[in-house]
């Protein structure tokens, strides 16, 4: 990775995580549990998120030797003692930190829309190879630098949310399914918790997370185009 990919990566990693979590604290409340709003997470202040090893070591890590920029952050508190449906209700909370991301996404690609039929050298940008090497032209070139950093917006908040919506423990998916199914479902389904943190490195170590994401980055190139 160039300085600029770097650069860029980490700034948009840090936005994606926090408005991931500052999303769940804000469903926690709008369902009754005012844990994480009495704290001051939900809040856009990426302050209030950061986790020194998941949300700053690890990505500068990851970008450093090439790999995508992903990290975490402090998790949201939630007291389910305090939501007024405690099953259904943590299926909503779950839910809001990848739909936060996909709508991120959403509105990143959205402007780079406007910016590609806006600008023919924001469009001659978005078509070549620079745009995939974070290369940007010689000079000063700010339209190409914003549509730049809006590429990675969408590409990281579509990573961050699929990611999290895989169905383990801990990851959000496993709160939405155990949502779905009955309660002693449930209950059997939770016995995979203390195994989650193991499967999913091990999902990663064999890129499986790489066979769900390709089929979203082609779509992505194929709406750039």
């Amino acid at each position: 990775m160039n300085p600029v990919e770097i650069a860029i990566s980490l700034f948009v990693l840090l936005f994606a995580i926090t408005i991931h979590e500052a999303s769940h604290g804000w469903a926690a409340k709008r369902m009754g549990d005012t844990t994480a709003y009495d704290l001051g997470r939900v809040s856009l202040n990426p302050l209030a998120h950061i986790d020194p090893v998941g949300t700053i070591l690890l990505p500068l890590i990851l970008v450093l030797i090439g790999a995508p920029a992903f990290g975490w952050a402090k998790p949201v508190p939630v007291n389910p003692y305090r939501l007024r449906n405690p099953r259904r209700d943590n299926l909503v909370i779950s839910a809001a930190g990848p739909a936060a991301n996909f709508l991120a996404a959403a509105a990143a690609m959205i402007c780079l829309l406007i910016l590609k039929f806006a600008s023919p050298g924001v469009r001659a940008f978005l078509q070549s190879p620079a745009l995939y090497r974070a290369i940007l032209p010689k000079g000063f070139y700010p339209l190409e630098g914003l549509a730049l950093i809006l590429y990675f917006a969408v590409l990281i908040n579509v990573y961050l949310a699929t990611f999290n919506m895989i169905p383990i423990p801990p990851l959000d998916g496993s709160g939405i399914v155990m949502g779905l199914l009955s309660e002693k479902g449930a209950a059997r389904y939770d016995k995979l918790r203390p195994y989650g943190f193991f499967i999913v490195l091990a999902l990663l170590y064999l890129n499986i997370l790489d066979v769900i994401i390709l089929p979203l980055n082609v779509l992505i190139s194929l709406l750039l185009r």
